[in-house]
Protein backbone atom coordinates (compact mmCIF):
# COMPACT_ATOMS: atom_id res chain seq x y z
CA UNK A 1 0.00 0.00 0.00
CA UNK A 2 1.38 3.38 -0.86
CA UNK A 3 1.10 6.01 1.82
CA UNK A 4 2.63 9.77 1.30
CA UNK A 5 2.25 12.02 4.57
CA UNK A 6 3.41 15.60 4.51
CA UNK A 7 4.02 17.26 7.59
CA UNK A 8 5.53 20.32 8.71
CA UNK A 9 2.18 23.14 7.55
CA UNK A 10 1.22 25.86 10.41
CA UNK A 11 0.62 29.36 10.81
CA UNK A 12 3.45 31.57 9.94
CA UNK A 13 4.55 35.35 9.95
CA UNK A 14 5.11 37.20 6.54
CA UNK A 15 8.61 36.88 6.04
CA UNK A 16 8.56 33.59 8.12
CA UNK A 17 10.09 30.40 6.76
CA UNK A 18 8.81 26.48 7.45
CA UNK A 19 9.73 23.49 6.33
CA UNK A 20 7.25 20.72 4.49
CA UNK A 21 8.21 16.91 4.55
CA UNK A 22 6.57 14.25 2.66
CA UNK A 23 7.48 10.36 4.08
CA UNK A 24 6.69 7.76 1.57
CA UNK A 25 6.37 4.64 1.65
CA UNK A 26 5.13 1.11 -0.13
CA UNK A 27 7.41 2.29 -3.16
CA UNK A 28 10.68 2.20 -4.43
CA UNK A 29 10.75 5.90 -3.37
CA UNK A 30 14.44 6.36 -5.15
CA UNK A 31 13.25 6.15 -8.65
CA UNK A 32 9.95 8.33 -8.36
CA UNK A 33 9.36 12.08 -9.51
CA UNK A 34 8.73 14.03 -6.45
CA UNK A 35 6.72 17.47 -6.82
CA UNK A 36 4.96 19.87 -4.51
CA UNK A 37 1.46 21.35 -5.75
CA UNK A 38 -0.55 23.66 -3.62
CA UNK A 39 -4.08 24.73 -3.89
CA UNK A 40 -5.45 28.15 -2.43
CA UNK A 41 -9.31 28.59 -1.81
CA UNK A 42 -11.26 29.13 -4.52
CA UNK A 43 -7.52 28.16 -6.51
CA UNK A 44 -6.87 25.01 -9.14
CA UNK A 45 -4.17 23.26 -8.20
CA UNK A 46 -0.37 24.67 -9.22
CA UNK A 47 2.61 23.11 -8.84
CA UNK A 48 5.00 24.59 -6.69
CA UNK A 49 8.28 22.61 -7.57
CA UNK A 50 9.80 19.05 -8.62
CA UNK A 51 12.52 16.93 -8.12
CA UNK A 52 13.50 14.31 -10.24
CA UNK A 53 14.95 11.06 -9.52
CA UNK A 54 18.63 12.48 -10.03
CA UNK A 55 17.62 15.42 -8.05
CA UNK A 56 17.37 18.06 -11.03
CA UNK A 57 15.06 20.80 -9.59
CA UNK A 58 12.06 22.80 -11.23
CA UNK A 59 10.22 25.80 -9.64
CA UNK A 60 7.35 27.96 -10.40
CA UNK A 61 8.19 31.50 -10.66
CA UNK A 62 6.40 32.73 -7.79
CA UNK A 63 8.70 30.36 -5.75
CA UNK A 64 11.61 31.01 -7.48
CA UNK A 65 14.62 32.00 -5.28
CA UNK A 66 12.03 31.54 -1.94
CA UNK A 67 11.55 27.90 -1.52
CA UNK A 68 13.97 24.64 -2.08
CA UNK A 69 12.94 21.21 -3.20
CA UNK A 70 15.16 18.45 -1.49
CA UNK A 71 15.20 14.66 -1.21
CA UNK A 72 16.58 12.10 0.69
CA UNK A 73 16.24 8.66 -0.61
CA UNK A 74 17.65 7.27 2.33
CA UNK A 75 14.99 8.23 4.17
CA UNK A 76 12.09 7.85 1.58
CA UNK A 77 11.74 12.03 2.51
CA UNK A 78 11.11 14.95 0.14
CA UNK A 79 11.26 18.24 1.59
CA UNK A 80 9.64 21.85 1.29
CA UNK A 81 12.11 24.56 2.70
CA UNK A 82 9.61 28.03 2.39
CA UNK A 83 11.15 30.99 3.04
CA UNK A 84 10.05 34.42 2.97
CA UNK A 85 6.59 33.67 3.08
CA UNK A 86 4.18 35.53 1.69
CA UNK A 87 0.27 35.59 2.18
CA UNK A 88 0.18 34.41 -1.32
CA UNK A 89 1.60 31.24 -0.27
CA UNK A 90 -1.10 30.09 2.09
CA UNK A 91 -2.70 27.31 0.54
CA UNK A 92 -2.59 23.35 1.58
CA UNK A 93 0.67 22.07 0.23
CA UNK A 94 0.35 18.68 -1.66
CA UNK A 95 3.26 15.81 -2.01
CA UNK A 96 3.08 14.22 -5.38
CA UNK A 97 5.34 10.85 -6.60
CA UNK A 98 4.76 9.73 -10.20
CA UNK A 99 6.85 7.62 -12.70
CA UNK A 100 7.06 9.23 -16.17
CA UNK A 101 7.49 5.71 -17.96
CA UNK A 102 4.10 4.55 -15.89
CA UNK A 103 1.31 6.69 -15.94
CA UNK A 104 -0.52 4.57 -13.39
CA UNK A 105 1.96 5.02 -11.07
CA UNK A 106 0.87 8.35 -9.38
CA UNK A 107 0.27 9.11 -5.35
CA UNK A 108 -1.11 11.47 -3.69
CA UNK A 109 -0.68 12.52 -0.23
CA UNK A 110 -3.43 14.16 2.23
CA UNK A 111 -2.23 17.63 2.35
CA UNK A 112 -1.04 19.90 4.75
CA UNK A 113 -2.10 23.72 5.71
CA UNK A 114 -0.14 26.51 5.62
CA UNK A 115 -1.26 29.73 6.06
CA UNK A 116 1.05 33.46 6.08
CA UNK A 117 -0.71 35.55 7.91
CA UNK A 118 0.38 38.26 10.89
Amino acid sequence: QVQLVESGGGLVQPGGSLRLSCAASGIIFSVYVMVWYRQAPGKQRELVAVISSSGTTTYADSVKGRFTISRDNAKNTVFLQMSSLKPEDTAVYYCNARLATHPSCDYWGQGTQVTVSS
